[in-house]
Order: structure tokens, then sequence, then C-alpha cells
């Protein structure tokens, strides 16, 4: 029984479950702070933001510091490449869901709208970008993802995922690609599309500009073990009519 003026302490179980926002930077200055707006305007009210820097020289690490109060966790320290950053972040989240977005990719709405809709804790669950002003990549098969992969701006990442797995930074720009490949052979995942647009993502990265040796030497080998014999062949003639069919230059 109360005693006069005692009240009970209700606990809300309505709370959302917490995403993990990972930003990787190094010398970002210029279009951090957009970024970190972007994320503040969510309507989705369970974010934590986690910051991985390369030990920038450009004023991004003052940038950090006055948003501090905002950012769950932030550090400046060189590292062996965005991966390696990755992967550091990721020791660092508490968030029962990830989501990885470039110091120079802005969130949209859409993201906020997608986030309530996160149900099956072994789901991976993936919508839309906009690149140059134009929708990437809607649904994807799992063809696709053996060709392309899908961009990780698109991607909300159960966080059981980086139990498993974590980036192999054997690949400079592709370990991304593979960890999808990883997640689509898995039995215990599967992927879910939703049809939103929820990040801008930025065609200056420097994944746009390189070409993953180590994985492109190993790529044929990794569709192979992680997918349909029938898929495989058909990577292997579109591979074949990529390298070995193209048009003469004039």
């Amino acid at each position: 029984m109360l005693s006069p003026g005692e009240t009970i302490s209700i606990k809300n179980t309505n709370t959302p479950a917490k995403i993990s926002v990972i930003i990787v930077t190094y010398n970002a200055a210029a279009t951090l702070q957009a970024c970190l707006d972007s994320i503040y305007q969510q309507r989705y009210p369970n974010i934590e933001i986690i910051v991985t820097d390369g030990g920038s020289t450009d004023g991004t690490v003052k940038i950090l510091e006055e948003n501090s109060d905002k950012i769950a966790s932030w550090i400046s320290e060189k590292d062996k490449g965005i991966y390696d950053a990755m992967n550091k972040s990721l020791d660092r989240v508490s968030g029962q869901w990830v989501y990885f977005i470039g110091a120079d990719d802005e969130m949209f709405d859409d993201f906020s709208t997608m986030a309530f809709e996160l149900e099956d804790p072994n789901a991976i669950y993936y919508a839309s970008v906009l690149c140059k002003g134009k929708k990437f990549s809607g649904f994807v098969s799992d063809y696709q993802i053996a060709k392309y992969g899908i961009y990780h701006q698109a991607i909300i990442y159960p966080k059981m995922v980086f139990d498993r797995y974590r980036y192999d930074t054997k690949y400079i720009v592709r370990a991304d690609h593979f960890l999808n490949i990883n997640c689509a052979s898995d039995k215990d995942l599967k992927f879910i599309f939703k049809d939103y647009i929820i990040a801008n993502f930025s065609h200056l990265g420097v994944s746009q500009n390189y070409v993953d040796q180590p994985f492109e030497d190993d790529h044929v080998g990794i569709v192979f073990k992680h997918f349909s014999f029938k898929i495989w062949c058909r990577f292997m003639f579109w591979r074949f009519k990529k390298n070995y069919l193209k048009k003469p230059e004039k």
C-alpha cells in the first residue's frame, strides 16, 4: 500500500531500439558539420553517434570537440585505413542496430521512417540512396549483390552481424561488398528492402576512384564460394563480357 504522496515509477517500454550511427573521418572539416546536422534533425529518438577520425589536421577535431555533447564517442588517432577505422568504431557501439555514413554524406528524413520499421533482429534492412541527383539502387537481388553489392549508406544492420563478422582490411575499398556477400550466404540472416531514399551519397569518395585489386583477384572465388552455381555462371558470363568484349576504342 502506498504512503501519502508516494508514487510508482513506471518504466517506459516504448522507447525504440538504439541505432549506432558510425562516421569514419579524415580531414573532413568541409563536410562533417552538415553530416552531423542531418543526423541531429532525425525524428527517430534513439540514435548514438560514434566517430573515428584518422588523425585529421584540417579542423575536423575542432568540429568534433564543438559537437562532443551530441556525440556518444569519438577518437582521433592514426589507423590502417577506412575499414580498420570502421572495425574500431564497432568496438564502441551500444545500439541494437548499426548504420555507417560518410562524413561527406547526409541523412534524409526517410532514414527515420525506415528506422521505425526495424523489427527483425536477424534482418539486414536496406533502402536506396541519392547520388548525383539520381536514385540508386532499389531492390537488389543475390546476383546483384554478387556483382556490385549495396551502397553501405543504404543499409541498417542488426548488431548481430558484427558479433559474427568484421570488415576484412585486406580489401581497401570493397570490404563492405565482401561483408554483404558473407551476409547474403549466411542462413541466419536475410535482406529486407524498404522503398525509401535514406541518404545523399557523395560520389567523390576514395572508393569511386580506386581499383581494389586484391578484391578483383578474389572476386570469382568469393562468388563461387558464397552463391549458387547458377549465379556463379551468370557472374562469369558478365565478367567475360566486361573484360573481353569491350568495344574497341575509336
